[in-house]
């Protein structure tokens, strides 16, 4: 399966975001926690040098907890900051506050030597598209100042927030890099929903979950659609057809109807805590 999804506004946003950050102190980077290393943007650690940094791992609450504890160890051992979150329920984002100011303490020193008082810590908010960077920002000032959608690339324009007088973010619209030199992210990114799904072999990528939920997960699959886990992906995905009466005329299973509600159960946590990509699985640096 070869998963490739470059939106010609990226391009502009990547230069966009390189003159964006000679105004800021701070990078705020969102992170999907199911899928944390093939969620991050590689330009961003390029672009992002000599700034402060701030990885949330978001959507915490779908991941695999104890995923998310490893993850938070693997980035922290890189020098970023990490908190995990949930921008939609607001689990995490009452200590974000002081994670910031953390980040961001030999600015605000450097600022004290100089005589400068109270001027407020500059944010970029930057990660993929659809990894809920709007629902953050708005969970995060507490009202709806950045426009949110669940599709993928809906915030185009820039646009600075005064969340309190300590801090100012500046939202960027999701940038992804042009190629996936390993297709294992392309199609990670695609499980979860950041690449449009209406340009995917959604039977190809129910496959791939499937296989991953059977290793990694055993007995998620069972407990969902009470079927037996046993046989080739293609069998389980039929056994989920016939499970939840996704049929053609004439008892034909309905192969495309049954990738579609996996996914829809995979994305709304419905089949449990999973993470598609595992940190002790990742070569140390």
């Amino acid at each position: 399966m070869n998963v490739q999804w470059y939106p010609g506004h990226m391009t502009k946003a990547k230069r966009q975001m390189q003159e964006d950050l000679k105004l800021i102190d701070l990078i705020i980077e969102l992170v999907d926690a199911r899928v944390p290393l093939s969620s991050r943007n590689p330009d961003i650690d390029q672009l992002g040098q000599n700034k402060s940094r701030l990885i949330l791992l978001n959507k915490a609450d779908l991941a695999d907890e104890r995923q998310n504890e490893a993850w938070k160890e693997y980035f922290q051992k890189r020098g970023f900051h990490v908190v995990k979150v949930d921008s939609r329920n607001g689990s995490g984002m009452k200590t974000i506050q002081n994670v910031i100011q953390e980040a961001c303490k030999e600015k605000i020193e450097r600022d004290r030597r100089r005589g400068i008082k109270n001027r407020p810590i500059r944010a970029m908010v930057a990660g993929i598209p659809n990894v809920g960077k709007s629902t953050f920002i708005n969970t995060f000032a507490g009202k709806a100042c950045a426009k949110t959608g669940n599709r993928p690339g809906v915030t185009k324009g820039k646009q600075w927030i005064r969340l309190n007088k300590n801090v100012e973010l500046l939202d960027t619209p999701g940038i992804l890099w042009p190629k996936f030199e390993d297709q294992q992210v392309g199609i990670r990114l695609a499980c979860v929903g950041s690449i449009k799904d209406d340009i995917l072999n959604m039977e190809e990528l129910a496959l791939w979950l499937i296989e991953h939920l059977r290793t990694n997960y055993s007995g998620l699959l069972e407990k969902r659609y009470g079927i037996s886990e046993e046989g080739t992906a293609v069998e389980i995905l039929g056994k989920i057809a016939r499970a939840r009466g996704c049929l053609k005329k004439g008892e034909e299973l309905d192969y495309v109807k049954a990738s579609g509600l996996l996914f829809d159960d995979f994305r709304g946590g419905k089949i449990g805590r999973v993470t598609l990509e595992w940190a002790d699985q990742e070569k140390s640096e």
